[in-house]
C-alpha cells in the first residue's frame, strides 16, 4: 500500500478552500490535520473550527493528528466532526486502551503516535488494538523538520513485532518527508507518508504527490 497524506499545516492559512480543491483534484490519498495545543508540543495549530470547516469540502478521509494532552477529552469530537482516523500520541495519556475505545465506538479508525525518542518497543501491548500506527519522523511540534534517518531501523523494528504479535495495522510516518525518501520509506514497510512542505511548497503538489507515490 501506498498512500500519501499531504499535511494541511504546510498550507496557505489564507486559501484553505483552494488547498482542499487541490486535494480533491490530486492523487493524494487522505488530508493529514495537525492538531497542536501548545502545551504537549511548543506550538498552537489549529481546532474544531478549522476541521469542521474542511470537513463538507474536503472529498478525502481526513487523518486527524492529536498533539495535544488528555487527548480523550477531545477525542469524540475529533471523530463527530468528520475524522476518518484520529490518532494520539502514547506519551500523551496514562490509558491509551480508554482513548482507542473512545475512538472505535463512533466508527473511526484508531492511530497511536510515538515521538523519535520513545521506544518502538512500547506499542508492543497496543497492536492488536489499533487500525494504524504513526512513527514520527521529526519531533512532534513543527513543520519543516529535517528528517531523523532512524526512522528506517524504527520501521523494521516495527514491522518485526507486528509480525510476533500477528496483526499488522498500517505504518504512518509523519516529518521531512519528500520526493528523495518517499521510495525508501515505502521501501522499508511504511504504508502511509504525511507530507506537508513537500507538497504544498511545491509549483506542481500534484506532480510531486505523483512521485512520492511511484
Amino acid at each position: 500500500m501506498k498512500l500519501i497524506a499531504p499535511s494541511l499545516l504546510a498550507a496557505d492559512f489564507l486559501n484553505l478552500g483552494n488547498a482542499c480543491n487541490m486535494i480533491n483534484n490530486s492523487c493524494a490519498d487522505w488530508l493529514h490535520l495537525d492538531i497542536m495545543d501548545g502545551i504537549f508540543v511548543p506550538n498552537i495549530s489549529f481546532g474544531f473550527p478549522v476541521m469542521e470547516a474542511i470537513a463538507p469540502v474536503c472529498r478525502k478521509p481526513l487523518d486527524v493528528h492529536l498533539m495535544i494532552t488528555h487527548p480523550e477529552k477531545y477525542a469524540q469530537r475529533f471523530c463527530d466532526a468528520g475524522a476518518y482516523s484520529v490518532g494520539f500520541h502514547l506519551e500523551a495519556v496514562e490509558n491509551p486502551d480508554e482513548t482507542l475505545q473512545i475512538i472505535r465506538k463512533r466508527g473511526v479508525h484508531t492511530c497511536l503516535t510515538i515521538n523519535p525518542d520513545i521506544d518502538v518497543e512500547r506499542l508492543r501491548p497496543h497492536i492488536s488494538k489499533v487500525d494504524m500506527v504513526l512513527l514520527m519522523s521529526v519531533f512532534a511540534g513543527y513543520g519543516g523538520q529535517k528528517f531523523i534517518e532512524k526512522t528506517y531501523d524504527r520501521i523494521y523494528q516495527l514491522r518485526n513485532i507486528m509480525n510476533q504479535e500477528g496483526f499488522h495495522p498500517m505504518i504512518e510516518i509523519d516529518g521531512g518527508v519528500n520526493t528523495n525518501n518517499a521510495a525508501k520509506l515505502f521501501d522499508a514497510g511504511a504504508d502511509i507518508l504525511v507530507a506537508g512542505t513537500a507538497v504544498f511548497g511545491a509549483e506542481n503538489p500534484d506532480q510531486i504527490i505523483r512521485m512520492m507515490k511511484q
